[in-house]
């Protein structure tokens, strides 16, 4: 639901904020992006049954990978959203200008990996020369940015079926009670919300505007290529909004690796920032328009049981998903206003982290 969240939100601004051609995000987007989700998860599935074997402790969690939410967000809003209405403006017919911003997307894509991958070099010099606290004072501007904009819009831009989803979400993730027969909370939510959307919505009775659901399955194929060379030298001109993601997902990688080992899985950094770095040039080059990264929430995973199981289907599902299309229709199914709740406990999450690492955490 993470990976799923983020990829709706990102079709969202395209589609419907600057008026992006929806085809080319669910045929030509979606696919490169989620495939680097598969392989990034395939290798974190791997690494863990490495580490079992090698400490014989059969009760290693894999490291948890999926698509980068604020960096997924900000390159929608400042890079591929902006860049589509400045080629339009420049005279270019909508298409043409579709396609080039999904090959500035890709361009930047393979320039964060090629940044992420230099860093995963000496992210374990960063970590032992950066206080945790610095590491995670970023991120948690970032979490708070994204509590404060577009979920909050989303949710009671359809207050009944928003609020509805994201009490469910707090009861059961925040408050930690548990539903009945331990029921999941965030699918709870998420089908709980899309079912009062569609029964209610059409009547004018969820405060918001009811929009018909007819999709379709598009299919596409996450096929290497060197189409990104045409947008990289559009891609150059959104560096310094492309670059400071980047180095966000490392720092955020040192950090889970770090708790990770907290919690007893004594991962290398360099090989989950490695990991990371490819994954995201990967996704460039097939298409993708979206990084990936480990994300927090390992030692959780831990304490729920889990091992390496949850990290190779996560990449199954959302990677095939990608490639045959039932992740788009899905996207399009559930409204954004169900699972923006969703988001905003990642973005909780993130400020959690960091405020626990302030050294000032216990002052009056």
């Amino acid at each position: 639901f993470d990976n799923m969240t983020v990829l709706s939100f990102l079709a969202g601004i395209l589609v419907f904020g600057f008026g992006y051609p929806a085809d080319i995000v669910y045929t030509k987007m979606f696919p490169g992006t989620a495939f680097g989700v598969l392989f990034g998860d395939l290798i974190y599935t791997w690494m863990a049954f490495r580490l079992a074997k090698r400490t014989k402790n059969p009760n290693v969690t894999a490291m948890p990978l999926g698509l980068d939410t604020p960096s997924t967000i900000g390159i929608a809003l400042a890079v591929l959203g902006p860049a589509f209405l400045a080629l339009k403006g420049q005279g270019m017919a909508e298409r043409d200008a579709a396609i080039l911003t999904w090959q500035i997307g890709m361009a930047t894509m393979v320039f964060i990996g090629v940044i992420k991958l230099v860093f995963s070099f000496i992210g374990g010099w960063v970590q032992k020369v950066v206080p945790q606290a610095g590491l995670l004072g970023s991120l948690a501007g970032i979490g708070l940015a994204l509590i404060g904009f577009i979920p909050i819009a989303e949710i009671f831009g359809m207050p009944l079926v928003g609020m509805v989803a994201m009490g469910l979400v707090f009861y059961t993730l925040i408050a930690g009670i548990k539903l009945p027969k331990n029921f999941p909370g965030v699918l709870a939510a998420v089908g709980i919300g899309t079912a009062l959307y569609y029964l209610l919505a059409p009547y004018g009775l969820t405060g918001g505007n009811y929009q018909p659901f007819s999709s379709q399955l598009h299919f596409g194929f996450p096929v290497p290529t060197m189409g990104f060379m045409e947008g990289l030298g559009q891609a150059l001109k959104y560096a310094p909004i492309a670059v400071p993601f980047a180095l966000l997902t490392i720092v955020g990688g040192i950090n889970v690796t770090e708790s990770a080992r907290v919690a007893g899985d004594d991962f290398n950094t360099r090989d989950i920032l490695l990991t990371e770095a490819v994954a995201t040039l990967i996704a460039g080059v097939c298409g993708g328009v979206a990084q990936s990264t480990p994300y927090i929430g390992q030692p959780a995973y831990k304490q729920m049981g889990s091992r390496a199981g949850y990290t190779l289907l996560t990449g199954l599902f959302i990677g095939l998903g990608g490639i045959f299309g039932y992740v788009g229709y899905i996207v399009e199914f559930i409204p954004r206003a169900v699972i923006a709740p969703i988001l905003i406990f990642v973005a909780m999450d993130i400020m959690c982290q960091a405020f626990q690492a302030c050294p000032i955490k216990h002052a009056p």
